[in-house]
């Protein structure tokens, strides 16, 4: 039997067992942080033409985060009961994560009978973002799984793809538009994106992209009961950052009450290192597609997690196409420094220490803080290594 062969008997049980678990228990026990009753509470107020955002937004936890559109995109979760239709959720989840693992193992060229497909499952399941998602009962899956699309869309429908033909080309182009304007109309972190399709002036993207969440509101907004309430109270409150279960640097201010002279400057230079790793790899834009999509969607939303108001770390799954260019001829992850910061952010540790109860304490907060800062110099420096090296060899 040979090493690849090996690797795929042994996979293929640890992946199943391992999904077995944390859907079929982990998930379905849940945990002390649930997000799906307060998504499952406000779409039943929405179809029984109450007000959706009657909470506090001053201290009730968790809350209801989604726009009118969203609600009504959402709205089939308040149909049936909820234990039903939250274990249907935790499913739909777990086949999203699947599937979009399935699309990258394709997307850098291995075959889905291959070891890394099981592989990817088992290690994607163990970690600290699927772990969560799925027992916090989460949308993150199907938003990763919505990720996978566009990128997919994006690298298919460019014009250098010769293996497929002109209207195959522009079908893909709609693909990806559809799949980040419904990731944008339920977060719209996503939206940084279309940079993208910007490049490559994939202007059908781009308005399937904006046209999505633009009409989704527009329809929704009648018939939201307190659709107004969504700019009163909402919006002004996605505007603060909150101190607990935010590891962006913004979150880290918040939490230790850093000042001002700290704080500037290192948002400053990490916000240029993110310009300049994208900038850099608009080099390889025509010379390797598929590495430059999916790096860059990879950088981008490393800014977005680590510079905005808000950054959770299990929205570090949304890095696993980043992760997967591993197994490209060229990668971010062929440094050990790549697979340190991704450790820091993927693995389920609990630092808590008698020892070092502080010291415990802030690393199960931050360790995904110091995970995606790393891996923002990392990527810097390795994209501008490639930049010297290919500037010396003409």
């Amino acid at each position: 039997m040979n090493n690849q062969a090996l690797l795929r008997a042994a996979a293929w049980p640890a992946a199943v067992i391992v999904v077995f678990q944390r859907v079929f228990i982990l998930a379905l026990n849940g945990t002390l942080t649930d997000d799906f009753t307060t998504v499952h509470s406000a779409i039943r107020r929405f179809i029984d033409g109450q007000e959706v955002y009657e909470q506090a937004y001053t201290h009730v936890d968790p809350l209801y985060l989604y726009s009118p559109g969203a609600t009504l995109i959402l709205s089939p979760l308040g149909l049936g009961s909820f234990e039903a239709v939250r274990a249907i959720f935790i499913v739909c989840n777990a086949a999203a994560i699947i599937a979009a693992l399935a699309l990258l193992t394709r997307l850098v060229g291995h075959s889905l009978r291959g070891a890394l497909f099981p592989s990817a499952i088992a290690l994607a399941f163990l970690s600290e973002s699927v772990t969560n998602t799925l027992a916090f009962t989460n949308i993150n899956g199907l938003l990763f799984l919505a990720l996978v699309g566009f990128l997919w869309g994006v690298i298919r429908g460019d014009e250098t793809n010769t293996s497929l033909s002109a209207p195959a080309r522009r079908r893909w182009r709609w693909v990806a538009g559809v799949c980040i304007g419904l990731a944008i109309l339920i977060k719209p972190q996503f939206a940084p994106l279309l940079f993208l399709p910007l490049v490559r002036k994939d202007w059908r993207s781009i308005l399937v992209g904006l046209a999505i969440p633009v009409l989704s509101n527009l329809i929704a907004w009648p018939l939201v009961a307190d659709s107004s309430a969504y700019l009163s109270k909402l919006v002004p409150y996605l505007g603060t950052t909150r101190d607990f279960a935010n590891s962006s640097w913004e979150g880290v201010r918040a939490y230790f009450d850093v000042g001002p002279w700290l704080y500037y400057p290192l948002w400053l230079a990490f916000a240029a290192l993110v310009a300049a790793a994208i900038v850099m790899l608009l080099r390889w834009r025509d010379r390797d597609n598929t590495l430059w999509v999916m790096s860059t969607a990879g950088i981008i939303l490393l800014g977005v997690f680590f510079l905005s108001s808000l950054g959770q770390q299990y929205y570090s799954m949304w890095l696993f196409p980043l992760l997967f260019t591993a197994f490209l001829p060229r990668s971010i992850f062929h440094t050990w420094g790549a697979w340190l910061a991704a450790f820091l952010f993927l693995a389920p540790l609990d630092w808590s220490s008698n020892v070092a109860p502080d010291l415990g304490r802030w690393a199960n907060f931050f360790a995904g803080t110091v995970g995606w800062g790393l891996l923002i110099v990392v990527s810097a420096a390795t994209v501008f290594g490639w930049w010297q090296r290919d500037k010396r060899q003409g």
